[in-house]
């Protein structure tokens, strides 16, 4: 079928709104329709010059939209049913067995190159070249795309559907991270470094844990406001020399850290911060090496690093909606709407902070 899609042919191209041909769903797949789709900093991947993605390649990973049609070997799903779709695994490995399918033994080739591991790219431009498009097995910046149903959640269909991507990749990863990977107790101190959708996410998470004291730490001062107003009890700026000295007196020392930045230098903070004990949860896309004085760590502080915020997006997806709709996790107080042709523009304002999290309608 014909289908439009944000097309990224080169590193340093802009997006390019291209007519394409998608494929019929095969075994086990479904094609959507999508309804929106969150722009993550995962999607900035590609624009590393050596970052191995193929290209020609559709982008997008926390899309949400409508079953049209359903492949062959497809139970639980039907024509007509709303979706969130998140992150692909293999379902079969020891580590997918044992319920962490964010650690996949083939999470990478799956996810992070956008050819998948499923064969040939199920769509072609207008010359019959094919176009990569298994971007965390469904490159969502599209009016359609086609996903396997193992990476698919199914949701009321009374919910906003346009605004439910993000629940599947940065929003879980944030909160996941806290309840899930961390399970950060009630009464306990958290210090989260970057207050984007992961961040906010997380922060919000630890008001839900019952965390007594939450810090926001960013450079950000809209975004420190905004830490504030989903649950941080405290929010400091990541530039200010006195930083370590601030965060050790409202905490005496952290429970729980964590990084969100990929920074070194915010790491070696982050893990400074810990009281004795305490564990730093990684969670940014690392910016290079970390060395850490191996004196930190002989107090028994802990290093994690965390992917998807460990979760089951079958499972902790609805359990986030249920929290929204109790109106206790407002994960949609983030989100700012822009048409998918308005991509490049949305992608400058995730670059610079300007928007939290931009959602693409197609």
């Amino acid at each position: 079928m014909h289908i439009k899609a944000a097309v990224l042919r080169a590193h340093d191209a802009p997006h390019r709104i291209e007519d394409l041909d998608l494929g019929d769903p095969g075994m086990g797949e479904v094609r959507v329709r999508i309804a929106g789709a969150g722009l993550c900093h995962t999607d900035l991947l590609p624009r590393v010059p050596d970052y191995p993605a193929q290209r020609p390649l559709i982008l997008g990973h926390e899309g949400s939209g409508v079953v049209e049609e359903v492949g062959p070997a497809v139970t639980g799903l039907r024509s007509g049913d709303h979706v969130v779709l998140s992150y692909d695994s293999c379902r079969s490995c020891a580590t997918c067995l044992a319920g962490h399918p964010a650690y996949c033994a083939t999470f990478f080739p799956r996810n992070l190159t956008g050819g998948g591991v499923d064969g040939p790219s199920p769509v072609r431009d207008r010359e019959g070249q094919q176009v990569a498009a298994r971007w965390f097995g469904q490159s969502s910046f599209a009016t359609h795309a086609l996903v396997a149903s193992r990476n698919v959640v199914k949701v009321a269909k009374d919910l906003p559907l346009e605004l439910l991507g993000p629940l599947g990749c940065g929003i879980q990863t944030g909160a996941g991270t806290v309840l899930l990977a961390l399970q950060v107790a009630a009464g306990s101190s958290v210090i989260v470094f970057g207050t984007g959708a992961v961040g906010l996410s997380a922060i919000m998470a630890a008001r839900l844990a019952g965390a007594a004291t939450i810090v926001a730490v960013d450079v950000n001062p809209a975004r420190l406001d905004l830490a504030r107003e989903l649950g941080a009890t405290h929010a400091f700026d990541g530039a200010h020399d006195g930083l370590p000295a601030m965060l050790e007196k409202v905490t005496g020392g952290a429970h729980y850290t964590i990084d969100t930045t990929g920074s070194p230098a915010v790491i070696a903070t982050a893990v400074g911060a810990l009281r004795p004990s305490g564990t730093c949860g990684l969670v940014g896309a690392p910016q290079g090496d970390v060395v850490l004085d191996s004196r930190v760590l002989m107090a028994g502080r802990n290093l994690m690093g965390i992917s998807e915020g460990d979760a089951v997006p079958q499972v902790f997806v609805p359990m986030l909606i249920g929290l929204w709709r109790q109106g206790r996790f407002p994960f949609d107080k983030l989100i700012k709407t822009f048409p998918l042709d308005r991509i490049n523009e949305a992608e400058r304002a995730t670059v610079t902070g300007e928007v939290v999290k931009p959602v693409l309608l197609p």
